[in-house]
Order: C-alpha cells, then sequence, then structure tokens
C-alpha cells in the first residue's frame, strides 16, 4: 500500500499490538510436566494431564522422553508409578548445557499447583489406603 506522497508503506500483519498474546509460553511442555513431578513424585498421568492442559497421550510421551533422556527413573509401586528426578542432569540445549536442572527446579518448588490439580492422591472418602481406583499412570 502507498500513503499520498506514493512512497510504499508496508503494514505488519499483527490485527492490534496491544493485544494477548497466547500462542506461546515461557515453559516448554516437558519442563512444566518434570515441574509437576517434582511436586509430587506419585502424580498419575490423568492429573499431569489435567494440570498441563495435554491429554494423557502427550504427557506419556513427554515421561517416556524425560526417562530416555536421563532425567527421571519410573519404577512401579503397586498399582502407581513413583517417578525419581535426576536432580544433577544438565540442561539439554548448548546454551545452558552448563547448568543442572536442580535450579530450576528449585526455583519453582514453592509454587502452588495450577488451579484445578490434584495432589495426584485419590481423595475418595471410601480410599483409607490412599490407592485410586482407575486406571494407573
Amino acid at each position: 500500500m502507498s500513503d499520498k506522497t506514493g512512497i510504499l508503506v508496508h503494514t505488519c500483519p499483527v490485527a492490534n499490538e496491544h493485544e494477548a498474546r497466547t500462542s506461546w509460553t515461557f515453559l516448554t511442555q516437558h519442563a512444566r510436566v518434570l515441574l509437576m513431578i517434582s511436586r509430587d513424585p506419585q502424580v498419575r498421568v490423568r492429573d499431569l494431564a489435567a494440570a498441563c492442559e495435554m491429554t494423557e497421550r502427550a504427557v506419556q510421551a513427554i515421561i517416556t522422553d524425560l526417562e530416555t533422556a536421563g532425567y527421571l527413573t519410573r519404577t512401579r509401586h503397586g498399582r502407581r508409578n513413583h517417578y525419581r528426578i535426576t536432580r544433577h542432569t544438565h540442561f539439554r540445549h548448548p546454551a545452558e548445557a552448563d547448568h543442572e536442572i536442580a535450579g530450576f527446579l528449585d526455583l519453582f518448588a514453592d509454587l502452588s499447583p495450577p488451579a484445578g490439580a490434584e495432589s495426584g492422591r485419590d481423595t475418595h472418602p471410601g480410599n483409607r489406603h490412599g490407592n485410586d481406583h482407575g486406571a494407573s499412570s
């Protein structure tokens, strides 16, 4: 488009520079899942999915990625998984590769879980043993 002087003027395709931009976040889904696991090592996949606004299948894939890369281990305790984070593992990207993830986890450790996230333990009144009655994670 050109103005009155005939000078070609380029416009930015963004509709309104003051509109909220919600298409990105500072943390990746992998970081978010790892943080949730660090807060509750027995959290269920369904609770992770709800808190992170992801599907259970996507969360399971992320857990597999984190486990394969050595960031966490998963062991079975009865019908539940128990996760252990390897805190001295370094970040993957070369820009942060000199830093352990422990500092990152500590930075977010005292933040409360997102609204609507469950503690990962069944709170059903008839459940005296803290076991869940649904599918295991």
